[in-house]
């Protein structure tokens, strides 16, 4: 049997002593790399996914959420639109937490917000904004898109990202090769690539991503795999071996923000909102 993955309150301080060795900050997957990396995580653990109908999250990584929001609760981390966490200035004074003096601080607070919140208008914590939505999209590309729909899918992703002639090919017998294109670089340089994309719900192993530099060393600059799930330490490591040709890494929620970003079945909402200044008005 695969041992369980930290609990959340368990990975409050390895979450703290890696935002340290980071700086101070960083994004939630440099976050997730040095939790890793300082916790010595094995494979097992960190193949476990949270929701596999729902989304491509790992438990660890779902864990790890929480206690970033038990912490911000707490006023030892603070994060910005762009997505990225830092440590305030009190955490910078703190070592070491109590992970239950946390969740017992949070949790009155969360009591304390309740009672002063109307029902009707209270969010549920459950689920921020951005996993809901990617929640959704997981949903469609793994569950209701047929297998060619997906493939055609990536092939409008990379013309619009820049790629020319663009084919899938999906034959069977060629190494996962689904297809191929030639990634150009600000017009003077171009790089022939073959991609393979995959809708997974679990993790693409090492040997997944050693077939494919096999059937396509000799025949291409770049490889490219792409797919709605994630990929296994051991699988980033492969990928960027020394003395093997290059595979780039496309994961499920790197997937998504790039659908988003390209506008290719989600659609970004902006609400305008009016406020007036009032001290505008004391220099007129």
């Amino acid at each position: 049997m695969a041992a369980r993955p930290p609990t959340f309150d368990r990975l409050m301080n390895p979450l703290l002593r890696a935002l340290q060795a980071l700086g101070g900050s960083g994004s939630v997957e440099e976050i997730y790399d040095k939790v890793i990396e300082l916790e010595k995580l094995p494979e097992d653990v960190l193949s476990q996914l949270h929701d596999p109908e729902k989304s491509n999250q790992t438990e660890v990584a779902y864990r790890l959420a929480s206690a970033r929001t038990y912490l911000k609760k707490y006023g030892l981390l603070e994060n910005s639109s762009r997505g990225v966490w830092s440590l305030t200035a009190k955490a910078k004074e703190t070592e070491h937490v109590d992970p239950q003096d946390v969740v017992r601080t949070a949790r009155a607070l969360d009591r304390r917000e309740a009672t002063e919140t109307e029902p009707e208008t209270a969010a549920p914590p459950e689920v921020s904004e951005e996993e809901e939505w990617k929640q959704k999209l997981h949903i469609i590309l793994t569950q209701k898109l047929p297998p060619p729909a997906f493939e055609r899918l990536v092939q409008r992703l990379l013309r619009e990202s820049g790629f020319s002639h663009v084919e899938v090919t999906g034959r069977s017998g060629d190494g996962g090769i689904d297809g191929r294109g030639i990634a150009r670089i600000h017009g003077f340089m171009s790089f022939h690539v073959f991609f393979q994309c995959k809708r997974y719900k679990g993790s693409v192993s090492a040997s997944e991503i050693r077939d494919f530099r096999g059937a396509m060393v000799g025949r291409a600059d770049k490889g490219l795999f792409i797919t709605t799930g994630t990929f296994s330490p051991t699988a980033v490591k492969e990928a960027t071996r020394d003395g093997a040709p290059p595979i780039d890494l496309v994961d499920g929620s790197e997937l998504a923000n790039k659908l988003r970003d390209l506008g290719l079945g989600v659609r970004k909402e902006t609400i305008e909102v009016v406020r007036v200044d009032e001290t505008w008005f004391t220099s007129v």
